[in-house]
């Protein structure tokens, strides 16, 4: 006697069979999109968040960045996540020198840690700060005071003091704003430091409270090309918060998509 048929295991083989071609479909469609992401961040734009006060005013701690990749070529440095630790030749392709006074991220050479400072120093220059004035090329780069001003230090929440001046750095017609404590700090007489080919001198604006390459034993040096990651172009938004009521400065409200 012939045995009945399963009506119900006919209908579910071919659905069992659909699930190949639907998960690999999805598997490509991801790996795809992976794909896109990585070149573009590593490409075109890349999401940086600001850790400390080296950059005030221009940047505050908590600000988000996206920080332009291709004005300067790339690197293995240009990479996101930990895809510049692979074994990468070192070198750069499309490579352009940074102008004087770009806000630029790179990776620092000894540490590994990504910073962000101002190109103050490029190839061939002789930078020297002499009792807290900076000079290039031997030449004095005036600054103008403007403000006294109060703040809370993100760190150690303690009440910092500073002078507010405006500078314009040579060859650049871009004004911004530095703070200085004093001009009688660690950092504020140097010796002259005369930059090598194809590398930068960094400095932060808050010029007290920033290790940058005045800083020979703590600071990332002065930085090659290869270590570069970026343009700072813009503060796309802001997760700054400070007390309003204790009458201490605090970043404007509402600040996003601000230009540098």
């Amino acid at each position: 006697m012939p045995k009945p048929v399963n009506n119900d295991s006919q209908k579910t083989d071919p659905e069992k069979r659909a699930w190949g071609p639907w998960l690999w479909s999805e598997v490509k469609f991801f790996a795809k999109l992976g794909v896109f992401i990585v070149a573009f961040v590593t490409l075109i734009w890349g999401h940086f968040k600001i850790p400390s006060e080296s950059m005030q005013p221009t940047l505050e701690v908590g600000d988000h960045l996206y920080v332009s990749k291709y004005p300067y070529g790339f690197s293995k440095h240009s990479l996101p996540y930990l895809l510049h630790n692979l074994p990468l030749p070192e070198g750069r392709v499309f490579s352009r020198m940074p102008e004087r006074g770009d806000v630029v991220v790179f990776r620092n050479p000894r540490s590994g840690i990504v910073m962000i400072k101002r190109a103050v120093g490029l190839p061939g220059d002789q930078i020297q700060v002499r009792q807290g004035q900076l000079y290039i090329n031997e030449a004095l780069v005036p600054r103008e005071k403007i403000d006294g001003r109060l703040y809370r230090d993100h760190a150690d929440k303690k009440v910092v003091s500073v002078n507010v001046y405006t500078q314009t750095l040579p060859g650049s017609y871009e004004e911004f704003v530095i703070y200085e404590k004093s001009d009688k700090q660690a950092l504020d007489n140097t010796p002259v430091f005369i930059v090598p080919a194809d590398h930068l001198f960094f400095m932060g604006d808050n010029r007290d409270n920033s290790i940058d390459a005045r800083d020979t034993r703590r600071g990332p040096g002065m930085v090659h090309m290869n270590y570069l990651m970026g343009r700072a172009d813009r503060m796309m938004f802001s997760f700054k918060r400070c007390n309003r009521d204790e009458d201490l400065h605090c970043p404007p409200k509402g600040r996003w998509m601000v230009k540098l």
